[in-house]
């Protein structure tokens, strides 16, 4: 066969995209933090988490190809290498990347027409939300300011794709120069008032592995007059899920765009009413 037979994935959105691409039955492994589909779940071994994994694990599904993504996994990177195992090891921060990702892993497993269609029908999500922003903007109306939240503690900002996606949701990044930032400390706000200063009109949390809790960001000290805050009760302050937005795969076009979008069309609706506080 002129394409790899047995495939572990190291992280979730491979898995995803070979699901999508009708190759799940070439995936032989996949990481613990898997999401989507649901089905994988029961249906592949686990072989690794996310910053961690064990050489043995991953050998032992027998794999001729490891998937891998970032420099969290460069280390058991290097050791599959190093046992004479193939990689592909993808490093993309951005959505351009996930399309590129899509269309590698097809011409990895012979899927090529799979993934050319996947990844039309991606774009063409990405270009309809794209006008609707832009049919936005032409009416006048304004861009609400959107702070995503990582990680509380320290606080930490939004990656790359997020800030992307916040644009072509129809928002603006409240910290839009930190999206280039690869490492998460780069992106840290040591001083939460320094956020709360410039007045997000909307706030997305998604604490990496951990639930986003609305009632912290209610009690800061110091952000009580921030708009998002005030408007708190009209659904101003949500969570999107980590699987859904910060894993860079499909599924930040397919569910992490979507619930951006929702959250903008409220708050457009909100100010059209005159509700806002």
């Amino acid at each position: 066969m002129s394409h790899y037979q047995r495939i572990a994935c190291l992280c979730t959105e491979a898995v995803e995209t070979l699901y999508l691409l009708g190759a799940q039955d070439l995936i032989a492994g996949i990481s613990g933090f898997t999401v989507y589909p649901p089905e994988a779940r029961q249906d592949k071994p686990k072989i690794s988490g996310f910053s961690s994994g064990k050489l043995e694990k991953i050998l032992a599904v027998d794999p001729d190809l490891v998937v891998a993504f970032s420099s969290l996994q460069s280390d058991i990177v290097k050791e599959v290498v190093d046992a004479g195992v193939d990689v592909q090891h993808f490093n993309h921060r951005d959505i351009a990347g996930v399309l590129r990702m899509v269309r590698v892993l097809g011409s990895l497993t012979g899927k090529e027409a799979a993934a050319q269609t996947l990844a039309a029908t991606l774009q063409a999500t990405i270009d309809d939300a794209a006008a609707e922003s832009a049919a936005n903007d032409a009416a006048g109306l304004p861009r609400p300011l959107v702070y995503f939240e990582e990680w509380p503690d320290p606080i930490i900002t939004g990656i790359g794709w997020v800030g992307e996606l916040i644009e072509l949701a129809g928002g603006r990044d409240a910290y839009a120069e930190h999206a280039p930032f690869v490492r998460a400390k780069q992106r840290i706000v040591a001083d939460p008032l320094s956020v709360a200063a410039r007045a997000p009109d909307l706030i997305v949390g998604s604490w990496c592995g951990k639930r986003f809790r609305p009632e912290t960001v209610l009690e800061r000290d110091g952000w009580q007059d921030v708009p998002a805050v005030k408007n708190a009760a009209r659904g101003h302050i949500i969570e999107i899920k980590s699987a859904d937005i910060l894993a860079p795969g499909p599924t930040l076009i397919t569910r992490g765009l979507p619930q951006l979008q929702a959250l903008i069309r409220q708050w457009h609706a909100d100010r059209a009413a005159g509700a806002l506080a």
